[in-house]
């Protein structure tokens, strides 16, 4: 088993006032150039907007990107019509294929969002631009995993265009869970929400992120009550 380790201090930093950003990788004003990308998942940024404020409109391209509100909710306009609001609870995912721009905003002019953005590479380039959302009932997650990502057809998750599989779980103390990876080339890297686990000796409090590669099985035990986001990606090379 590979692992990486990057604890919550150790992310990359930006506070603008309106937005108050930390980055898992590098992205915009921060570079580490050891924290580039893990596998496929290009960007995990942990983004608090004030009321009122958000991201203006703006391009991308040939990327998935989803959206996880953790509190709040956030208003999503795009190029190809939709004008959404999505909150706690909900998964957005948008495929930027050959082109679209969106706005974020925090729906609220009197509390701020906290929402989670992961972009990760696609397996077809240049698609028509897609957008979909759901909400998952969090109770389908208690020491167990929810599945709200997935490349499967009618599995209950969002779809997204990768070999990519993205899981909630809320793990209660004491209690453990065995995950499997859906392929031999994949890696999972395991967000911690909230709380604290122990998985392979390293344990992980909230906001650390640890990158698990080269093993077909893993065990997450729960040293308090703890929520987790799985992101299980192709690994390069």
């Amino acid at each position: 088993m590979k692992k990486v380790l990057h604890t919550a201090g150790s992310r990359g930093h930006a506070n603008h006032g309106w937005l108050n950003s930390f980055h898992t990788f590098s992205f915009a004003g921060y570079h580490d150039p050891s924290r580039v990308h893990f596998g496929l998942l290009r960007v995990l940024n942990d983004d608090v907007v004030a009321p009122g404020m958000g991201f203006g409109t703006h391009p991308h391209e040939n990327m998935e990107i989803v959206s996880i509100p953790l509190s709040g909710a956030l208003h999503h306009k795009d190029t190809t019509g939709r004008d959404e609001i999505i909150r706690s609870g909900d998964v957005q995912i948008m495929s930027a294929g050959s082109g679209i721009s969106h706005s974020e905003m925090n729906a609220s002019r009197n509390e701020e969002v906290n929402f989670l953005q992961l972009w990760i590479f696609p397996k077809l380039e240049n698609i028509t631009p897609r957008y979909e959302q759901k909400t998952f009932d969090k109770a389908d997650r208690i020491n167990k995993f929810q599945t709200v990502v997935s490349p499967l057809e009618n599995d209950g998750a969002i779809f997204i265009n990768q070999d990519a599989f993205l899981s909630l779980t809320d793990i209660t103390t004491s209690n453990s869970l065995e995950y499997n990876m859906h392929s031999s080339n994949a890696g999972v890297y395991v967000f911690v929400l909230e709380g604290s686990v122990t998985i392979d000796g390293e344990k992980l409090s909230k906001r650390d992120g640890l990158g698990i590669s080269d093993t077909v099985s893993f065990s997450i035990a729960a040293d308090s009550d703890a929520s987790l986001l799985l992101i299980e990606v192709p690994m390069l090379g």
